[in-house]
């Protein structure tokens, strides 16, 4: 009959206790991530201040007529004429309809 030697090993509590703590840090680190990417896909405003830039160019052509009204996914984009400081122009603003966040131009 061999002699059976014992080998170190980890208990299953201490297995278990390994496997609660991975999980945590990987839940934790997954939902940090996701609130990242979440708000940097909120915070993108590229193709809207394009839209506006297109504007903007209509515009200074004489293509585009004024009151302008649109509408681009959750955007409300305007074009209207208003006078600031005793100069008249356009102004072309662009609202998030449930963020209220504005981006405007004023050329």
């Amino acid at each position: 009959m061999a002699v059976l030697k014992k080998i170190k090993a980890s208990t299953l509590m201490e297995t278990l206790v390994a496997t609660v703590l991975i999980v945590v840090l990987f839940m934790t680190a997954s939902m940090v991530l996701n609130n990242l990417f979440s708000a940097s896909i909120q915070n993108n405003t590229y193709s809207v201040r394009q839209e506006l830039f297109r504007l903007q160019y209509a515009y200074q052509n004489g293509v585009l007529e004024l009151p302008y009204l649109a509408e681009i996914d959750d955007w409300q984009l305007t074009v209207k004429e208003t006078k600031l400081q005793g100069v008249k122009g356009p102004v072309f603003l662009a609202k998030h309809m449930s963020t209220n966040q504005e981006i405007a131009l004023r050329p």
